[in-house]
């Protein structure tokens, strides 16, 4: 019985053989799959969402050339100082990463929810790169 995991963690999300959680596993497995089907090029490169518990992180990305055009977090000294629950600052993200986009030439993006659920932060980004005049 040594080494054997209680049903209670795998139900859980606890860890497992390859080191990685269940959750974090099947998040892996799912941004594989949206992958197949996505990629970004120079006209309209591939938004990209990642998150953690406390920061929101997106980028634009050329998988043509393999290069970043813009990126934007809630790291950023604009939207870290500023006041709101996560959710209105990853929709400041997207505002952030909607004009670093038209700097750098850009209007249209394919989104990438990076196996995410499209809901709270994730939708809350969506929405403030559209309104920050992003395309997709």
């Amino acid at each position: 019985m040594a080494g054997m995991q209680t049903p209670t963690a795998r139900r859980t999300g606890g860890p497992r053989a390859d080191g990685r959680s269940g959750r974090a596993a099947a998040r892996t497995r799912r941004h594989m799959r949206v992958r197949k089907r996505v990629a970004g090029a120079a006209a309209r490169p591939r938004l990209v969402v990642t998150r953690s518990a406390r920061h929101v992180f997106a980028q634009l990305i050329d998988d043509a050339a393999g290069r970043t055009v813009a990126s934007a977090s809630s790291m950023d000294e604009s939207v870290r100082g500023s006041d709101g629950d996560k959710r209105a600052k990853a929709r400041r993200v997207g505002e952030l990463l909607a004009r670093r986009a038209a700097e750098a030439g850009v209007t249209a993006a394919v989104f990438d929810r990076g196996g995410y659920r499209y809901h709270g932060r994730v939708a809350a980004l969506a929405d403030g790169a559209r309104a920050g005049g992003l395309e997709f």
